[in-house]
Parts: structure tokens; sequence; C-alpha cells
């Protein structure tokens, strides 16, 4: 794993905790939010999946867009998937979601060299 990407999600877990410690209300309240939409619905996981990287990617969110490579490989996403979803985006956000192909392509040939 790239140790810039594995050095992110190693910070992220120790910053979850300090967020669960420090701000437990905003972080429960948004943790229920998140488990009740992220699940099979009348869309998959995987769709819901697919669209949160797009949004992260359409706001220019690093830790969204790693988050949720990681979410859509667990989803069971395949690279082509991700990789279209991550054009949608970029048609909406022009140049600037662009500008994060590259952080989608590295966490995502990261992740799945483990």
């Amino acid at each position: 794993m790239s140790q810039e990407i594995k050095d992110f999600f190693e910070k992220f877990k120790h910053d979850i905790a300090k967020m669960k410690e420090q701000t437990p209300d905003v972080t429960s309240g948004f943790a229920g939010l998140f488990h009740k939409v992220m699940r099979d619905g009348a869309l998959s996981l995987r769709e819901k999946e697919l669209i949160a990287l797009g949004i992260g990617v359409a706001d220019c969110c690093v830790p969204c867009i790693r988050g949720h490579v990681e979410n859509c490989l667990d989803a069971r996403a395949t690279k082509e998937q991700i990789l279209e979803a991550v054009c949608v985006a970029v048609v909406m956000g022009g140049g600037p979601a662009y500008t994060y192909i590259p952080v989608v392509i590295d966490t995502l040939e990261t992740l799945m060299a483990e």
C-alpha cells in the first residue's frame, strides 16, 4: 500500500476515535444516518457507494474519495464501475473534479494491490 494512503487510513481511524470522544452527539448522529442510508434498498449499497464517491470527487474531498473508493471495493464495485462513476462526477464538477481523478486512481491501485 502506498505509504501516503496507508498513513491516511491509519490517521483517519485515530481521528474517528477522537471525534467520538470529543463530539459524541455529532459523530453518533452522523454514523446513525450513514448506516441507515448506506445499505441495500431501492438502490444497492454498491450503487450508493458509487454515488457517494462521485459526490466526493465533485466536491474535491480527498478523505471522502479515499473512504468511498474503499467502500466501493468492499461493495464489490469493479475498477471500471468506479472509474465510470468518477467520469460522471467530472461531467458535473468540471475541471476541479477532473484534477481529483489521480486521487481515485492512486487509492484504487493501492487498495487493489493488497
